[in-house]
């Protein structure tokens, strides 16, 4: 096994969002990032595509504005269920722009990963890191190996940046499990050629039905991409009652059998198989620190609860661990890793408390069905429900957020079982 002399500031493994993230900003400061990739780019990931304005900012912030302009913008989310349709614009923000994009991960994964190197950053694609390096109880960087040549090497870094995605079996290496009380999400997307794959409007469909009427638990959603398809597909919550017995690929050919007849989507406009995958959910996975080491994006179950929503996650997870470990480096004190979760919790802790509230609520399929009903009759109503899902909600609405903990808490308590 050969040793990598060369000592790097930061190894950041995986160059999903959270890691490209991480290592742009990183790279920015002139520190020595190596960004290790299982596989090479262009690859796909099972994702909807779907960027939030929470997102945009982000990639905005990197300064990608204007390659994301080539892609879809969509002004907003267009809400199904009960037979009602609602079309809700994205609220005025004053940190976050009042539209989002539709971007295949294909694409934008090798944009931010390629503003990495750009900034500096050194990008090993089709390698693996395999095993954490321990030296005196310190992880000091990693054994990689080379998927193509099939060799192996350690390489040493000051800092790793575990961002391999969601069933991260570098974080498990390193302690870092997933707790299984929170909310586990499932979801399966596949992709149809569609006359109208450049709408403005995401659509949710929030009241599935199989093709006799019976209810179905899950949500569904189409997506325009806006080169010819729409990404289409469901997800489920673990919060579900009985959700272990639910088969998604079947929920998946439900939603297309049942879909709005406009789209055109059936087999035959199919554009390949679906593909579908699991996703720990707000902040689910401990702990996210050791004494040089961080965890984030998916492989630290930063996903949004109420909407499945990753990416925005990746990014502002991937921004915060490269501040603080700026601030070690800077500084020659690693204690400034404890920082992170700090931050973690400051940022998300009371919004993934309400959202982990409320998906249990909604687990149980008569609360689901008689809230969408009670919601979708007002139009002010689902424009809140929207600034809550999508994490708008504006800095002056700090205490709406906390009386919304206390009513979900309320409703799971008197909610009835299943």
């Amino acid at each position: 096994m050969r040793t990598v002399r060369e000592q790097y500031d930061v190894l950041v493994v995986g160059a999903g969002p959270a890691g490209a993230a991480a290592a742009s900003w990183l790279a920015d400061q002139g520190r020595r990032v190596l960004v290790v990739e299982r596989k090479r780019f262009p690859r796909d990931k099972t994702c909807g595509d779907g960027l939030t304005p929470r997102a945009v900012r982000q990639l905005h912030d990197l300064g990608l504005a204007e390659l994301l302009a080539q892609y879809l913008r969509y002004d907003g989310l267009r809400s199904i269920a009960h037979g009602v349709t609602l079309e809700l614009a994205w609220p005025e923000h004053p940190d976050m722009p009042p539209f989002g994009y539709v971007v295949r991960r294909r694409d934008l994964d090798e944009m931010v990963a390629g503003r990495a190197v750009k900034a500096g950053a050194t990008l090993r694609p089709a390698t693996e890191a395999v095993e954490p390096l321990v030296e005196g109880g310190l992880v000091t960087g990693a054994v990689v190996h080379d998927r193509e040549s099939g060799t192996h090497e350690q390489v040493r870094a000051r800092y790793l940046v575990v961002a391999d995605g969601a069933n991260s079996r570098f974080g498990r290496a390193l302690g870092a499990a997933r707790d299984r009380s929170y909310p586990l999400g499932m979801a399966v997307r596949g992709y149809f050629t569609s006359p109208y794959h450049d709408e403005p409007w995401i659509e949710s469909h929030l009241d599935l039905r199989d093709r006799d009427g019976n209810h179905l638990p899950g949500y569904g959603w189409v997506f325009p991409v806006g080169d010819g398809t729409v990404n289409v597909g469901v997800g489920l919550l673990s919060t579900f009652s009985g959700w272990k017995s639910v088969n998604t690929s079947k929920l998946m050919d439900a939603f297309v059998a049942t879909a709005p007849p406009r789209w055109d989507i059936r087999p035959e406009t199919s554009c390949g198989p679906p593909t579908g995958g699991k996703l720990p959910t707000g902040g689910s996975v401990m702990p996210k620190t050791g004494p040089t080491w961080l965890v984030i994006g998916d492989a630290a179950g930063s996903v949004n609860p109420f909407n499945g929503e990753g990416i925005a996650y990746a990014y502002e997870t991937g921004r915060l661990a490269a501040d603080v470990l700026e601030l070690a480096l800077a500084t020659g004190d690693g204690l400034a890793l404890r920082r992170y979760e700090q931050r973690l919790d400051e940022i998300y802790g009371l919004y993934f408390k309400v959202a982990r509230a409320f998906v249990r609520a909604i687990g149980n399929p008569a609360v689901m069905r008689e809230l969408t009903r009670i919601g979708m009759q007002s139009r002010t109503l689902m424009e809140w429900v929207l600034r809550i899902m999508a994490n708008m909600l504006r800095p002056d609405e700090v205490g709406p957020a906390e009386a919304a903990y206390r009513a979900v808490a309320a409703l799971v308590k008197v909610a009835p079982e299943p």
